[in-house]
């Protein structure tokens, strides 16, 4: 009886732990991971605006008060450089995604330095030679290490009435997320 209870157990196990692995592996073996979705948009180093319905990726802005820009990165031979003033818009948020999809860093307005996204994504040796030999220019600019050398940046904007959507569309397209270059 010991043993027949013991394969049922087993068994009952090792079909739950089989069936978790396949459904967090459907995104990596399809290709359809949002990683892959963001490159698909377009060129590394730019901000690609997402309309309401969801373009040819299946990316779309699905909130109608939030306008949001997607930025894909490489980051093996220098750090990457988020900035955008936010001047006029009430609320906007960034977030720097791994190639798994993976949450590495988050802040919004009301935690950033002035309320001005000024940020540096960059590998653990490159945070090291930064800190190594500062630069002047950096003094206010967050940090953020990243473990990997690619990834993925969503920035949103609030456009909470009509009026709003033009500020909010202007701080995306005025967005920069280009290689740092020492400024």
């Amino acid at each position: 009886m010991k043993k027949v209870l013991y394969a049922l157990v087993t068994g009952i196990l090792g079909a739950v732990l089989l069936h978790i692995v396949i459904i967090l592996g459907v995104p990596h073996f399809t290709g359809q991971d949002a990683y892959t979705r963001v490159t698909e948009e377009g060129a590394p180093f730019v901000f690609h605006a997402l309309g309401e319905r969801p373009d040819k990726t299946g990316l779309a802005s699905l909130d109608p008060y939030l306008k949001v820009a997607v930025c894909h990165f490489d980051i093996t031979r220098q750090p990457l450089s988020l900035v955008a003033a936010g001047d006029g818009v009430d609320f906007w948020s960034v977030a720097v995604y791994d190639e798994d999809g993976n949450e590495v860093y988050s802040m919004n307005d009301r935690t950033s330095v002035a309320g001005d996204l000024d940020m540096l994504v960059a590998s653990p040796v490159q945070v090291a030679q930064l800190r190594k030999t500062p630069i002047a220019a950096l003094a206010e600019t967050i940090l953020v290490e990243h473990r990997g050398t690619v990834g993925y940046v969503v920035l949103r904007a609030l456009a909470a009435q009509k009026s709003a959507e033009p500020e909010a569309k202007a701080f995306l397209s005025d967005a920069e997320c280009l290689p740092f270059t020492g400024r």
